[in-house]
């Protein structure tokens, strides 16, 4: 992940519905789960609260601090994945199933943010998310078994997931007309924090004596001074809670229930705007499957890419430097992708780089794991950039705003479904086969079907016309 999204990986995303508007937000890799806002309103349709240059340095640090916390507790695992296996006693499935963990905890808990934020506010919220991080990683070292470890690790991801969702709202309010440029700044925060725990974790964890628990449990120290810095930010004279119509636009559409407002208002001007039937176009079902299966490709590099390397003899500090390299490639380039893909009428010429990269890489590990190592985590890096290409992509398969935000929202809920299964496969085709190679082959099965349905997906179509 990460990649968030992850995330991303990777952690990973970026709202699409910029795509029909005037000021786009920047694309980058880190902003995995996170919908960028659409642009602010025009002077007389309201502005952000007035503050005073203390406060409006303040709300920028706590953007930057938050960011930095929503991928540490995934990207940090996997260089240390080998200990916490050892210590828990996990078996190869059980460990694949916490690289499986993200997608599916964002795909539950991100849905509940739009309603928290209406009932307490957005940076009420994002200072619960940041408290539930902060508990998560504290408790994961104190960790006796698998279920406890994984109960911990979902507290934290459920942290992640509701501030992921309600980040742009809180940019959309505290700064209007500095959307994209902020936007762009937490984004790039989320990036840095997911390569930077990758980095990291492993040369901290030796600085605390070896112990794993120490090791992820250390993160919770950046995690406590997000909390204390948004307690300060959620001061009653400064957290006023933004206009419901702020909160609406940027970010419930992504959900069930704003999926249902948007039906809703249809239903209300079916002349102006007929309604979709999205699940039965063939591009929908593309673009979800892409999308799917590229975020599968990236939790399985997050999760297992360093433990590759590991066991081909390279050291745990060395593997996670890679891994940070794989996830930092997508910084330059999510900025570079949208704007060659906007302007081709078909993206498939760049699925198909993007997939001979991956494929690439998988035969590097395959062949020469650790004499090539730098070479393949590079590669896969530039591979995993496939998620800008997903969301750049979403954004021009419809005409209309409405179907945009269908589109996106069809598509993400159908890939991060799709991507749980294969990092647990992963896991468990290592152990039954004992090695890496299998995985490597279905990794790379998964990598040429993600090039079919991308190549499928990159077709100049649009929703509307049914197809």
């Amino acid at each position: 992940m990460v990649r968030m999204a992850l995330a991303d990986d990777s952690a990973e995303s970026t709202d699409l519905r910029t795509r029909t508007a005037p000021e786009p937000a920047p694309r980058t890799p880190g902003a995995a789960h996170a919908p960028a806002p659409p642009p602010a309103r025009s002077a007389g349709a309201g502005a952000g609260p007035a503050l005073s240059p203390w406060m409006s340095r303040l709300l920028v640090v706590s953007l930057v601090i938050a960011a930095l916390n929503l991928r540490p507790a995934i990207s940090g695992l996997g260089p240390l994945l080998e200990e916490v296996r050892d210590g828990l006693g996990m078996s190869g499935t059980v460990t694949g199933l916490l690289t499986s963990v993200p997608p599916l905890c964002f795909a539950v808990f991100g849905g509940l943010a739009p309603r928290l934020a209406r009932r307490g506010g957005p940076a009420a919220v994002v200072l619960a998310g940041m408290v539930a991080i902060t508990i998560g990683l504290v408790l994961r070292p104190f960790a006796g078994g698998t279920v406890t470890f994984l109960a911990a690790t979902a507290l934290a991801l459920m942290g992640i997931a509701v501030s992921n969702v309600l980040m742009p709202v809180i940019v959309k309010h505290w700064f209007p007309d500095r959307v994209g440029s902020m936007t762009g700044l937490y984004s790039m925060a989320l990036a840095l924090g997911t390569a930077g725990a990758a980095a990291v974790t492993v040369p901290m964890t030796d600085a605390l004596g070896g112990s794993w628990r120490l090791g992820l449990g250390a993160w919770a120290v950046l995690g406590a001074l997000a909390v204390i810095v948004w307690a300060v930010v959620c001061r009653p004279r400064t957290a006023r809670t933004p206009e419901p119509q702020a909160v609406e636009e940027a970010v419930p559409e992504e959900t069930e229930e704003g999926e249902a407002r948007t039906e809703s208002r249809a239903a209300s001007h079916p002349a102006a705007e007929p309604a979709l039937r999205i699940a039965k176009s063939p591009t929908a079902w593309a673009l979800g499957v892409f999308f799917g299966l590229q975020a599968s490709a990236a939790y399985i590099t997050m999760g297992w890419l360093p433990q590759i390397f590991r066991d081909a003899g390279v050291s745990a500090s060395a593997a996670g430097l890679m891994l940070a390299v794989t996830m930092g490639m997508g910084v330059p380039l999510s900025f570079v992708l949208p704007k060659i893909a906007t302007r081709m009428r078909h993206q498939g010429p760049l699925v198909l780089l993007l997939g001979a990269c991956g494929l690439a890489g998988y035969a590097g590990l395959w062949l020469a794991p650790a004499s090539g190592a730098w070479v393949w985590a590079l590669v896969l890096g530039i591979s995993n950039c496939a998620f800008p290409l997903a969301l750049t992509m979403i954004g021009m398969r419809s005409r209309s705003h409405s179907g945009v935000v269908k589109l996106s929202a069809f598509a993400q809920s159908t890939g991060y479904l799709i991507s749980i299964p294969g990092p647990l496969l992963v896991g468990a085709l290592h152990d039954f086969s004992g090695g890496w190679g299998v995985p490597l082959l279905l990794m790379a099965a998964l990598m040429l079907a993600q090039m079919a349905t991308g190549l499928l997906a990159g077709r100049d179509r649009v929703i509307e016309d049914g197809r």
